[in-house]
């Protein structure tokens, strides 16, 4: 075991007799406060207290079961059923579940509460009383249910304004470099370069590349407010990039786009444009070693994949700053998340293709 393991083993341990002993501590204090207010006068003699702590370990007993019970609950009902997204199912099952846990628990505690206190043999158990009886703790499970549903709520409010907090700020990350990118000095320098050549050799290809060029710039400007972008649109900024890139690099690069359907998908905005700039900027792409570009559907996901021959000495080493990019977009966007596969030969990432329900 590594020093860091065995830490958090500790720390583990430690935060667990910590909570233990505070839920032991809340639980102690409510049943005291219940024979407090049931039967204040208990406290002034020795026989009152003693006549008092069947009460106190019943009272106990029943907090105990009614607090474990809503923490169990909201606990289940978290992942499955969101406060922020459909409030009143979510109230609906934690008033249902929370109720009927807590109304079989109250029934258990008091059966063996008279059992025990009365002396009750098996034929002789009032059945009605004990029910009755059951239906008494329910008022202090309510107050138990009105506390843990409002923390629940405030818990998940909470968590969702962070969460939309921080795609706000991811998506301002990513359209400010996305745009840094786009007018990087060599990109423009190299845009410029290619079309000045193309201008006094063929005045068709310098069109097509201007038309292009416009329409990478305009789909830049265009998307920078959304959270997602539908596949056909990604993939047509994706075949307007590559061709661009393609003239300039002729026979040096090549690509394929394999799609099966585009309709109903979609992923965060420029994702690809992330990917195809650093497969260009970070591998050779040259007679001897053209650079292969493959985007692939396969089912719901969408394969991003490169020849891996890597520059040497480069300048301006990759920092994994794009992956990472999409990587928090697609954590604060879905429960999906990307892959990354490297090996000798390719590297691969692996979109997920999100869809959004009507």
């Amino acid at each position: 075991m590594t020093p860091t393991t065995e830490y958090s083993v500790i720390r583990s341990k430690s935060d667990f007799w910590y909570d233990l002993r505070k839920f032991l501590i809340m639980n102690l204090t409510i049943a005291l406060t219940i024979q407090v207010i049931f039967c204040s006068t208990c406290f002034f003699s020795w026989e009152g207290i003693k006549s008092m702590i069947p009460d106190f370990i019943f009272s106990f007993c029943v907090s105990v079961v009614l607090s474990w019970g809503g923490s169990r609950v909201e606990h289940f009902l978290d992942p499955r059923v969101s406060w922020v997204h459909t409030p009143v199912k979510r109230l609906l099952f934690t008033t249902a579940l929370y109720l009927a846990y807590a109304f079989v628990g109250c029934f258990i505690i008091v059966f063996v509460y008279s059992w025990v206190i009365d002396q009750y043999t098996l034929d002789q158990i009032p059945w009605k009383h004990i029910f009755r009886f059951s239906l008494t703790p329910m008022y202090i499970a309510l107050v138990f249910m009105a506390i843990f549903t409002t923390r629940s709520w405030l818990i998940e409010w909470r968590k969702s304004a962070i969460e939309a907090e921080q795609l706000r700020s991811e998506k301002l990350a990513s359209q400010y470099q996305s745009l840094k990118d786009q007018l990087n000095p060599h990109f423009l320098f190299n845009s410029l370069n290619v079309l000045s050549n193309l201008v006094y050799e063929d005045a068709d290809k310098s069109a097509a590349f201007i038309q292009k060029l416009s329409k990478i710039y305009r789909y830049v400007l265009e998307v920078q407010q959304e959270e997602l972008v539908s596949l056909t649109k990604e993939l047509d900024f994706a075949r307007n990039y590559l061709e661009l890139q393609k003239i300039r690099f002729e026979e040096n690069l090549s690509f394929s786009i394999k799609i099966q359907t585009e309709k109903g998908y979609f992923i965060p905005p420029l994702s690809l444009q992330l990917l195809l700039e650093n497969a260009i900027k970070h591998n050779v792409a040259s007679q001897d070693n053209p650079l292969f570009i493959h985007i692939l559907q396969k089912g719901n996901e969408l394969w991003v994949s490169n020849s891996f021959q890597p520059k040497s000495g480069q300048t301006e080493p990759s920092t994994g700053v794009g992956l990472n990019n999409i990587k928090m977009r697609y954590q604060l966007l879905s429960d999906r998340q990307i892959q990354v596969i490297q090996d000798e030969n390719e590297f691969l990432v692996r979109l997920p293709l999100l869809e959004v329900a009507q």
